[in-house]
């Protein structure tokens, strides 16, 4: 039952398997999630709340750059961009806004106060990523404000090992190329990974092209990365953690009249812009009583840094956005054993942290805003394991702000693992809160002005499923339903011709769904792997709520052979009809129908040698022209060459 148990854990976590490798490869690494709680890493079979594990090993193996690609593989994700890569990117769960998606890398938290409290995933890339934990529903009671939709937690690999070398280099049509260096090492009291990574494309025209546009729109960034520990005592240790990147991109943000419809449209133009995003976070890690009681002491601090352009050539910004979010944590995590009694395992955790947000905004045409926000959060949760198949845990969190009243927030899961039957039942239900963001209070140019009376937003979401493993063990079934609610969802009003101001909708918006997954292993070294989504959203006024397509879905076919030197990958990404906003000539907005797609990307690669590798992708490999955002482009086939080696 050892193997059986192993791939429920997979499917328990929504696993696309490294899908390189064969099945007793495939099922090592995401065995536990170090998201759904707050305690030590939780084994999957214990996990109540759904949750999806990406591993760096499926990432590579589909030659995926960017998280943001990634996350289109998870089911309940909408990930929306506005045209072409560099173009602002968010990501949507279940339905929730973009900016209530609470976003960590390696336990730094890095929504941005200066951009609605979103993150920007234009920029964020895969090269030094071990696994990507997508938590669904609200976790409020874990992680406070903005974790309505739920949590992407990004964790970067450890050095290991003696010290090796890794270089990459490719380069491809559209004037693409990227390359990365990175130092690896580790041992029994310390560990370091530093690297760079990067690239640079011509593109295509962020406007969309269909209609009209014929202008690249141009993208180069980089990130320079370092994680390193030190354990001068089995009972101490301490980390660092620095991440910074810095981009430029060309873009279009001219607007005309469509003719026929009326509506407003992007247009080519020189506009664009450059930023640099950097992450920093220290903490020292002890225990007492032989591991049983644990603490984590930690600092960190994310500064984001972005200059817009209405002509990049000429060196002027004409808006330029700086936020910064300094944040103190500490936890404390308590286990123990009752054999006697239920043969179970405890585990109490306490945690409080300070968060403190400061926004600077300066526009060309004379607005300026400098404002901050402290919160203060306090959070307790248990964990108990009763007989080795059922878990259980209860979680609730107490926020003091300095603008609102203060807020409470609970979370409450279930997992019962019937080992013999290769099944697990899994039930959550939380709330959550989303507090009105700086930009939404103050508001931040003369066309959108602040509103100093919104209440905080708050959500109530429930999910129920079953995970399960049949035909000895090659096929993995997972279905996930879930319901959510939030009430006084903040949107916007007109008050004038051209000028809006946020507020608070009367009623409850509504998000009720099905998750469905599948892993197939029809023979060795070969796995399917199918996601959909179906979701049906509703605002207070029973409207479609707008970039939530209805279905979604994607299938990945990877094919392992000679040896396990040869990789072969088909991946393909589906996404239904779905609604936008749209202006028109008068300001007024409305909504309009788009249309779905499909897009289809190839990948291989072939080890020379243990050391030397030679890979090629093409990304859209049949053109698709498709809008994420009405009258904005999208990439067109791009293809891209390349080598690896490690020494």
């Amino acid at each position: 039952m050892v193997r059986s148990k192993a791939f429920l854990l997979v499917t328990a976590s929504a696993v696309a398997v490294a899908g390189a490798a064969q099945a007793e490869e495939s099922v090592m690494l995401p065995m536990v999630s170090v998201t759904a709680n707050r305690g030590d890493a939780t084994p999957l079979t214990e996990v109540g709340s759904t949750v999806t594990v990406l591993t760096g090993e499926m990432l590579e193996a589909k030659q995926i750059r960017r998280v943001s690609d990634a996350l289109k593989l998870v089911p309940g994700v909408s990930v929306t961009r506005t045209g072409t890569t560099g173009g602002l990117t968010g990501v949507s769960i279940r339905g929730a806004e973009t900016n209530q998606t609470l976003v960590m890398i390696d336990g730094v938290v890095v929504n941005d106060p200066a951009a609605d409290s979103s993150v920007d995933f234009a920029h964020i890339l895969t090269a030094d990523i071990e696994r990507i934990e997508v938590l669904r529903g609200p976790q409020s009671a874990l992680y406070g404000s903005d974790a309505v939709g739920g949590v992407v937690n990004i964790v970067t690999k450890r050095g290991t090992g003696k010290p090796s070398v890794s270089l990459s280099a490719e380069g491809g049509s559209r004037g693409t190329a990227a390359g990365s260096f990175s130092f690896n090492a580790g041992g029994e009291q310390y560990s370091i990974l530093a690297g760079v990574a990067g690239g640079v494309t011509s593109g295509f025209s962020s406007a969309s092209e269909a209609r009209g546009a014929t202008e690249r729109d141009g993208y180069n960034s980089g990130t320079a990365y370092l994680k390193a520990s030190f354990d001068p005592l089995p009972e101490l240790g301490f980390d660092l953690v620095a991440r910074a990147t810095e981009f430029r991109r060309e873009g279009d943000e001219g607007f005309g009249i469509e003719p026929g419809t009326g509506i407003s449209i992007t247009l080519d133009d020189p506009a664009g812009g450059e930023g640099r995003q950097s992450f920093l976070r220290g903490q020292t890690r002890f225990s007492l009583l032989d591991g049983h009681w644990t603490h984590r002491l930690g600092i960190s601090r994310a500064d984001s840094d972005v200059d817009y352009y209405g002509d990049i050539a000429g060196g002027t910004p004409t808006f330029t956005t700086r936020g910064t979010t300094t944040r103190y944590d500490y936890q404390t995590d308590y286990s123990f054993e009752t054999p006697s009694l239920a043969d179970a395992t405890h585990t109490i955790t306490l945690a409080a942290e300070r968060r403190e947000d400061d926004a600077r905004i300066w526009s060309a045409f004379g607005s300026y805003l400098e404002t901050s926000m402290d919160q203060d959060g306090y959070t307790g949760q248990y964990q108990v394991s009763l007989f080795d198949a059922l878990s259980l845990t209860a979680a609730v969190r107490h926020d003091e702000n300095d603008r609102f009243e203060d807020a409470d927030t609970y979370r409450l899961t279930a997992a019962y693992f019937v080992d013999a039957w290769g099944t697990k039942f899994h039930v959550s239900q939380g709330t959550g809160v989303k507090n009105p963001t700086l930009l939404e209070l103050h508001g931040y140019s003369n066309t959108f002005i602040g509103n100093p009376d919104l209440k905080p937003e708050s959500a109530r979401g429930f999910d129920v499923g079953v995970d399960q493993a049949l035909w000895d063990d090659r096929v993995m079934v997972g279905v996930t339903y879930f319901r959510q609610s939030i009430t006084d969802l903040i949107s916007s009003e007109s008050v004038a011709p051209g000028v809006s101001r946020p507020i608070n909708l009367a009623g409850t918006s509504k998000i009720r769904g099905i998750e469905f997954e599948a892993t197939v292993e029809p023979v060795t070294g070969l796995t399917l792997r199918g996601t959909y989504t179906y979701m049906d959203t509703e605002d207070a006024a029973g409207v479609e709520l707008v970039r939530r397509p209805a279905h979604a879905g994607s299938v990945d076919v990877t094919y392992r052979f000679l040896d396990d030197r040869a990789l072969a990958n088909i991946g393909v990404v589906c996404q239904g009809e779905f609604t936008d906003r749209v202006f028109d000539s008068s300001f007024a907005s409305r909504n309009v129908d788009m249309d779905g797609y499909t897009v289809v990307n190839a990948a291989a690669s072939f080890d020379l040698t243990e050391n030397f590798q030679l890979y090629g992708r093409v990304d859209n490999l049949f053109d698709e022209d498709y809008e994420n955002v009405y009258s904005f482009g999208s990439d067109g086939r791009l293809a891209v060459a390349g080598v690896k080696a490690t020494f």
